[in-house]
């Protein structure tokens, strides 16, 4: 099936009638952050809730290259949203990532400093140790993307699940995978049973939750909602709206990365 998507405006398009999400520049952005990632296939997703929920503090654990964070620090940027974005990662690699030396954050900060570095900030520390550095009920959005193993990620739900605001948003990727050792399906299909959330199928999987009921007035909230509210056939028409983006934001930055390759 073919995805069409709606005009509702000069700049904004719906994904089918009913539904109350739409999309706009932001949703087609090509990645500026170029690097082997499954991230890639979600960057669609993460910038359309970033522009929808505005989030004051976002972090991230788990940043490895960079894909996920950067694109979060991108569409900041481009949308002049007052986010203060923190990047915790030790960037040393564990035993699901892949271990590695100084070269991956070399990379990253050469390509994040000159860009984000005014509101960014890059936390080389463990998750336990920067969790000391955020206030309760602190954190709009936060993305757990560490070690998959079920032990590992419930420890950093249970961690950090203090420092997120009532409404905020939890980001899991990896829901889908069921080997290796990897066990957030199995913590996300725990949470699922008790606060509102919305999973993605494609790219390895994302599970997207939100903490309670939202205080405050977001203007985006209505949208965020329409999430978490869609019925069966509605689910399948965003999810593969946005993995139909995924794809083509994937296949978009693999070609780029060719071709400078081919360049040098």
């Amino acid at each position: 099936m073919t995805t069409k998507f709606i005009p509702v405006s000069a700049h904004r398009f719906a994904l089918a009638p009913g539904i109350g999400i739409s999309l706009g520049a932001e949703a087609f952005s090509p990645s500026q952050r170029l690097c082997i990632s499954a991230w890639s296939e979600h960057v669609p997703f993460l910038t359309w809730l970033i522009t929808r929920q505005r989030p004051g503090v976002f972090v991230e654990l788990g940043t490895h290259t960079g894909m996920s964070y950067c694109a979060a620090c991108q569409t900041v940027r481009a949308g002049r949203i007052p986010t203060k974005c923190f990047a915790v990662d030790t960037w040393q690699g564990d035993e699901h990532a892949g271990f590695y030396g100084g070269e991956v954050f070399a990379n990253l900060r050469a390509h994040h400093d000159p860009l984000y570095g005014g509101f960014s900030t890059l936390m080389r520390k463990t998750f336990d140790e920067a969790a000391a550095d955020f206030a309760p009920e602190s954190i709009d959005l936060l993305h757990i993307d560490g070690l998959h193993s079920y032990e590992a990620v419930k420890h950093d739900f249970d961690t950090w699940r203090p420092m997120v605001r009532p409404g905020g948003i939890v980001l899991f990727h990896d829901t889908q995978v069921r080997n290796r050792g990897f066990g957030v399906y199995q913590l996300w299909a725990e949470l699922a049973q008790t606060y509102p959330s919305f999973e993605f199928y494609h790219g390895y999987g994302l599970g997207v939750l939100q903490l309670g009921a939202p205080v405050g007035d977001i203007a985006g909230q209505g949208e965020i909602d329409a999430l978490f509210a869609a019925d069966e056939m509605q689910q399948v028409v965003i999810r593969q709206a946005f993995a139909h983006l995924g794809c083509a934001n994937a296949l978009d930055v693999a070609d780029r990365m060719r071709r400078e390759g081919a360049s040098k």
